[in-house]
């Protein structure tokens, strides 16, 4: 059976989801626990090491967002892997990230418990069960009330974060330094540390942006995937890296240097230090705590959420059992949720999941070298049905650069991260020998590519993406006509009124005047261009440089219609107008939503 047999998830995700959901993947450990050990092998070169690894998975981060839109899929890397690699790549990428995910969420749960201990006394492994479990029916219930629950969270967190960098920038400005040194000296001194600790903090703390892209997993839940991913994950990497960068430059200089290379919880050394006036001191350690425990179960939300999407398309897939593939009542992968929480629960009872999700920051480092491939190998395939609605820029050098930065940062973190890494691999190929082999009959694009020098390819590749294409750019018309002006005018109107109308409610958005729009679409009706049937008329335009197509109805009033002359010889009597502009950049697409209009018609009728 394959994914196509299967229930889709609902669309309920919006920009600001994508961005609380890549947000709250990034902060927990990597701001609240690493800067102290980071500080330990770079000294005040951890600065420079947050910003580099911050620009080092743009390319990472530029290639899910490609890959998103042209196949907006449950399971993220997964099917981004396996449509391009093929199923054995596949399984890699959707067992091995999985395990990843649960580690990294296990972690999160287990320093929530570790946290509270500053001003509870609470066992920290009966803490993380609890809350894995509360987490898990939120999950089940909804993904609207978990990204809902994440929104609070990262709100939260980001909130508090912005206090702490703010007041720690005029604290180091204002007071001309710290223990630690001025930001003068601290800069000065960061080109002193050796080149190999330098790369290998950089490897250390590059993981902390790895959630990034864990959004991709729910691609297929998201309105208009086109827009809201790439400037999700955009917005959320350019905050993540303001805080990073500032947040730790604040805690080497007011901590001092041999007390950060030990301290565990520096956010909120530092935090008492920066927000010494609040009326008291708790008042400060507690915001630090609200925050840490915000970036905590964030993550710990947006693990379960991300990971059951991964485990519900290898079902689709047959990589899995295909119950798990199963929609719930509440439209959410109950049973890929309730297993991926029973696994979190034995991790936090059995493992120390601690140096655990550490070693398994090596494996998404190897996750991110693929997904860059990915990209090369789709498009090198040239398969028609791969139309992503962004494209990522600087083809290919951008995506070499990203296969190889990762591979050479996971040789930096030494024999035991490449061990594990190698040891999850083999356990996934072991899986797709054992139990995939024979329930899979499926190729990716290489073989495509492959084709172009003379060998096979697997058509059933390109009717998939066909027809995850038609389904996109049919979601993209139901958009488009929900957002749409509608105007109804009298009777009486006559054809040039009702063009202007369209030109007045359209030009801001071309970047056109009014007057040369409205002539445009005059002179595509007279000469035949504009399609009418049934009482309806789609004049439609290409336009250079429009970054998103627009759509503005126009309808006579209940019995009367507009008379339309068409040429000499012809006049249409019209009720309804539907006015479409978009990208010349991109006919195929412009072709594509003309038919989707056509068809919504087809299928709603043409009255308001």
């Amino acid at each position: 059976m394959t994914w196509m047999a299967f229930r889709r998830l609902d669309k309920k995700l919006t920009f600001f989801d994508v961005y609380a959901i890549s947000t709250g993947a990034m902060f927990s450990s990597g701001f609240f626990l690493l800067p102290g050990i980071a500080f330990a092998e770079a000294g005040h070169a951890v600065v420079l090491a947050y910003l580099c690894a911050g620009l080092l998975i743009i390319p990472a981060m530029l290639s899910v967002a490609e890959l998103s839109t042209a196949m907006p899929r449950a399971g993220g890397a997964y099917f981004f892997l396996d449509r391009a690699l093929g199923p054995v790549a596949g399984t890699i990428g959707g067992l091995g990230t999985w395990m990843a995910m649960i580690l990294k969420t296990a972690f999160a749960f287990v320093g929530v418990g570790a946290y509270l201990r500053l001003f509870l006394d609470v066992p920290i492994t009966a803490v993380a069960i609890a809350l894995t479990l509360a987490f898990t029916a939120v999950n089940i219930v909804g993904a609207k009330e978990t990204s809902g629950l994440q929104r609070v969270l990262v709100g939260a967190l980001v909130g508090i974060l912005t206090v702490f960098v703010v007041a720690g920038l005029i604290e180091i400005i204002t007071s001309g330094g710290g223990p630690g040194g001025s930001i003068g000296e601290v800069v000065g001194s960061m080109t002193e540390v050796d080149s190999a600790a330098f790369l290998a903090t950089i490897g250390m703390v590059f993981v902390s942006y790895a959630g990034l892209t864990k959004v991709a997993s729910v691609a297929e839940e998201v309105r208009a995937p086109g827009r809201a991913i790439p400037r999700g994950m955009t917005h959320s990497l350019l905050s993540a890296t303001g805080i990073y960068v500032i947040g730790v430059l604040v805690m080497v200089v007011v901590i001092e240097p041999s007390a950060l290379r030990g301290d565990l919880t520096p956010v909120a050394t530092a935090g008492q230090v920066v927000l010494d006036w609040l009326p008291a001191g708790y008042i400060a350690l507690g915001l630090i705590v609200i925050a840490a425990l915000a970036a905590f179960l964030s993550t710990g939300n947006a693990g379960i959420m991300s990971a059951s999407r991964y485990l519900l398309a290898m079902g689709r897939d047959s990589l899995v059992p295909g119950r798990l593939a199963t929609i719930g009542r509440f439209g959410t992968p109950t049973i890929g949720i309730v297993i991926t929480s029973a696994v979190v629960v034995l991790c936090v009872a059995t493992l120390d999941v601690a140096n655990l999700a550490k070693l398994a920051s090596a494996f998404q480092l190897l996750m991110f070298s693929l997904i860059n491939l990915a990209v090369i190998v789709m498009r090198e395939s040239r398969i028609v049905g791969y139309d992503p609605s962004y494209r990522a820029p600087l083809y290919p050098w951008l995506q070499i650069a990203g296969a190889v930065i990762p591979l050479v940062l996971i040789g930096e973190l030494g024999h035991l991260a490449i061990l594990f890494t190698a040891a999850v691999v083999a356990m996934c190929v072991a899986w797709y020998v054992w139990y995939a082999r024979h329930r899979v009959r499926r190729a990716g694009a290489l073989l495509h590519w492959f084709a172009r020098m003379g060998h096979q390819r697997f058509p059933g590749l390109e009717s998939e993406l066909r027809t995850i294409l038609q389904e996109r750019d049919g979601e993209a018309v139901d958009d488009l006509i929900a957002n749409a002006p509608q105007v109804e005018v009298p009777d009486g109107t006559d054809f040039n009124q009702v063009v202007k109308l369209a030109a007045a409610l359209l030009a801001d958005a071309a970047g056109v005047p009014r007057a040369s729009l409205a002539q445009q679409f005059v002179d595509g009706t007279r000469t035949g261009e504009t399609p009418v049937a049934r009482h309806v008329a789609l004049p439609h335009l290409r336009l250079p440089g429009l970054s998103e197509p627009h759509v503005v109805m126009i309808h006579a009033r209940p019995g009367a219609t507009i008379a339309v002359p068409r040429n000499d010889a012809e006049v249409a009597h019209i009720r309804s107008f539907y006015f479409l502009i978009s990208a010349a950049e991109d006919p195929a697409r412009h072709l594509r939503l003309l038919a989707g209009i056509a068809r919504w018609v087809e299928r709603t009728g043409p009255s308001m």
